[in-house]
Order: C-alpha cells, then structure tokens, then sequence
C-alpha cells in the first residue's frame, strides 16, 4: 500500500522518469538515502516496475490506433495474449467487461503498416473479430 510520500514519488516519476535523486527527495521531503530506499522498496514490490522515455511529437508515430478484439467460444487472455505481446508495435493491451474482450494500442509510422498489423491480430487463433479504430487526436494522458 502507499503512503502519501511514495505518491509524490511515484507521481514526480511519471512526470519526468529522469528525476534526480535529489529533486525527488525534496520533493517528498525525505533524505536522499531514504528517498532512494523508498525507490528500491518501490521496485522491489513492483510497483515501479520500469522507467520510460516520453519522445518528442517530431518522433511520435505517425498513426495511433486501437483495435478492438472479440475471442472465438471458448478462448481467452492467456491463449491470445502471449501472441499479442511478439507484435512490436503493439504498445498495451487491456481486457474488458463486455462484448469487447481486448483492447490493443498501436503505434506505428503509417496506415499499411497498421493495416498489416490488424491482419496479425486478426490472424492469431482465437480471435473473432478486430476492428480498427484510428485515433485522431490525444486530448490528454498520463501515460
């Protein structure tokens, strides 16, 4: 569970992951070895499991989209999404409630290459249907 000093950490990590120590620790207003201990305890619960790099809007992908995925009777997340995860472009995959079972995020660097990439996942066994849907802008993200 987090206290409210490994929530400004957590939070000051997902604005800038490149965060000193030292900013980090006045920020939660600890010391640098207890922030830095804090971190440690932090990854080794997997709560921080990785760091990231946010890339320039010069550098996003050209095309953002999410696709849509309904299973055949009887399959699920375990025998499909393993599958999934091989595809480099695919950058998450939630299951859902509902008539949608997953919802993939891609980003690539053009329509034919989400074209092809839809036909992926739609060729993976257990899948019914993908349906594409291109997103036309972010509004917001705390990703």
């Amino acid at each position: 569970m987090l206290d409210h000093k490994d929530r400004i950490i957590v939070a000051a990590l997902r604005k800038n992951a490149r965060e000193s120590l030292v900013g980090l620790a006045r920020s939660v207003g600890l010391s640098r070895s207890a922030t830095q201990e804090r971190m440690r305890r932090l990854e080794r619960e997997g709560i921080i499991k990785g760091y990231t790099v946010n890339l320039g809007l010069e550098h996003d992908p050209a095309v953002k989209a999410m696709i849509a995925v309904t299973f055949e009777p009887g399959f699920r997340c375990k025998q499909v999404v393993p599958v999934l995860s091989g595809i480099p472009e695919i950058t998450a995959c939630h299951s859902l409630t509902g008539s949608i079972d997953l919802m993939v995020m891609v980003a690539c660097d053009s329509n034919a290459i989400l074209n092809a990439i839809r036909d992926q996942v739609a060729a993976v066994k257990g899948v019914a249907t993908a349906t594409t849907h291109i997103v036309l802008a972010t509004e917001w993200s705390r990703e």
